[in-house]
């Protein structure tokens, strides 16, 4: 009889062991892994939303001040939609990192499995 569905004796059901990061190279050593051993993905993806964060507050701000050079209605029109179209904006680069991230977890799930 086969016991496929049974865990193995060192894991509990439901718990695996942490996935390896990049983290145990640190940045360049995971930058300049050409086997691609490990993982940078999850190193970068907080430093990747801040600057688009960052980069999507700039862009309002210059946005907003074309508006209000060209004539007052189109500043007070971005004034007021610009925040909007930033939170969508950040809402889906938000989505796209957390995607990602999903699949670099799988990934590191899936090769830990493996060994």
């Amino acid at each position: 009889m086969s016991d496929y569905g049974t865990p193995p004796p060192s894991e509990p059901f439901g718990q695996a062991s942490p996935p390896p990061t990049a983290s145990g190279k640190g940045f360049f050593g995971a930058l300049f892994d050409f086997k691609f051993e490990h993982f940078i993905t999850p190193i970068i993806v907080k430093v990747v939303y801040i600057l688009a964060l960052v980069g999507l507050v700039i862009g309002w701000l210059v946005f907003l001040a074309a508006g209000f050079a060209q004539d007052a209605t189109s500043g007070v029109i971005v004034l007021v939609l610009g925040p909007i179209a930033l939170v969508l904006y950040l809402a889906f680069i938000r989505m796209t990192l957390e995607f990602y991230l999903a699949i670099v977890r799988m990934s590191q799930d899936i090769h830990t499995r493996l060994r």
